[in-house]
């Protein structure tokens, strides 16, 4: 299953550092680590990988990655791929983010 985490991911992006309000998003970070995410980005590409780590601007970090990307404009048109490895993902270019987890996991994200 996917779960849907960009507004938490941008929460963290834009936190100030302190101690009191950054540590929930860092928190809910950490339980990000080291799972299979797919990040979406404007111009129609997919980046399938393991969440390495986010920086303060939100960019993300993911390695064993795997790009997907259209190669006809038509609608049903087949997925090419290749592994690229270890990649940085621009807050400013992401589109979508979803990671794998199960039912249980993704409420405990949520909270």
């Amino acid at each position: 299953m996917e779960q849907e985490v960009g507004e938490s991911l941008i929460q963290l992006g834009n936190s100030d550092g302190s101690n009191s309000s950054s540590s929930d998003p860092v928190t809910r970070v950490r339980k990000l680590l080291f799972r299979r995410m797919l990040v979406g980005i404007k111009d129609g590409r997919f980046f399938l990988g393991t969440f390495h780590c986010l920086d303060k601007q939100g960019n993300i970090i993911l390695q064993d990655t795997i790009e997907y990307r259209s190669t006809r404009r038509s609608s049903p048109s087949p997925m090419e791929q290749r592994c690229l490895g270890l990649v940085l993902i621009p807050s400013s270019c992401q589109n979508s983010c979803h990671v794998d987890c199960s039912v249980e996991e993704q409420l405990s994200l949520l909270k």
